[in-house]
């Protein structure tokens, strides 16, 4: 952090007002769309993407104004907070859609130790358990930064302070998405037993990309094998993402990479936007069924019905 005789500048270097505008613009209109797809396909655990996308735009805005004013430390505050942020609420959402895939693809008696390494009911309640943590952790550096005054006399000790907080969240948050990104990964090579047995209960209902399985009211496209590679991609750009951070809060203030600005969009920006979109073109709602925040455990007309492998159809709450 440099210091140009009374005013403090909270950047080690010019920020640039139109790159943020563009990054607010595109996260702007991912939005928009995200957010019509999510009332038309009613997948309303999509919210909270949409919550996260909402936290990008309003950085990338703020971003503009500090840019402007670098040395306003609210501004400042605002921004690296939601910045910051928003990947969690994301890691978190792609929890949720992993634990879907596997609850609609495959088998009851297939959803093993062995095959996912944790109990598959608890896929996303483990994951989304240390998602939150690591939010709590990080949004409390986040609170120790932008609570910081321009007028303390320790400014940069307690800046760098709530950066270490954000470090130590955002560690935990690499070695839990670290964890889960290399069972996704599995599972996508894993999976394709499944493919089969899948696709020989499926019936076409003439409605759609979409199609029923036998016995139930469940809908599900069939190509949802492209969803998981949004899923596997989106992990190893969060984790891209993640260490970036970690490096920058590691090295601290000076450090080569918070001298440079294009190493945050290259490394950040870049990445979360392409989480976003990849979501939009593959968007959950169009290729599974029932993307609530519950899932129904007997909706009407369903039933459990033996497959030929002897597995049954079942829903509940996942």
């Amino acid at each position: 952090m440099a210091s140009e005789g009374l005013n403090i500048s909270f950047y080690d270097y010019d920020p640039s007002e139109a790159v943020a505008g563009v990054c607010a613009a595109l996260f702007g209109v991912s939005l928009v769309y995200a957010s019509f797809m999510t009332v038309q396909k009613r997948a309303w655990v999509w919210t909270v993407q949409l919550l996260a996308i909402l936290m990008e735009v309003l950085g990338y805005a703020v971003r503009i104004a500090s840019a402007g004013d670098t040395d306003n430390l609210n501004l400042y505050a605002i921004q690296f907070c939601v910045i910051i942020l928003a990947p969690v609420l994301m890691a978190g959402v792609i929890y949720v859609v992993f634990g879907r895939i596997v609850f609609h693809v495959v088998p009851a008696q297939e959803r093993t130790m062995r095959l996912l390494w944790v109990p598959a009911r608890w896929i996303t309640p483990i994951f989304v358990t240390f998602d939150i943590v690591s939010l709590v952790v990080q949004l409390l550096g986040a609170v120790i930064v932008s609570s910081t005054q321009v007028t303390d006399k320790n400014v940069a000790s307690r800046l760098k302070t709530g950066k270490d907080v954000a470090l130590v969240g955002l560690s935990l948050q690499i070695g839990a998405f670290g964890l889960f990104s290399i069972i996704a990964a599995r599972f996508h090579f894993t999976s394709k037993r499944f493919e089969t047995g899948l696709r020989s209960r499926l019936e076409d209902a003439g409605k759609g990309k979409t199609v029923v399985i036998r016995g139930s009211l469940q809908r599900i496209n069939p190509n949802w094998r492209r969803l998981l590679y949004a899923v596997n991609a989106s992990c190893i750009l969060i984790l891209i993402r993640s260490i970036f951070r970690v490096i920058e809060f590691a090295e601290g203030p000076g450090g080569r990479v918070v001298r440079q600005e294009y190493f945050m969009y290259v490394l950040d920006t870049l990445p979360v936007l392409l989480v976003v979109c990849s979501f939009n073109l593959f968007f959950p709602g169009s290729y599974l069924p029932f993307m609530g925040f519950r899932v129904p455990k007997n909706p009407v007309g369903s039933r459990e019905l033996p497959s030929e492998n002897g597995s049954a159809i079942a829903l509940r709450e996942i």
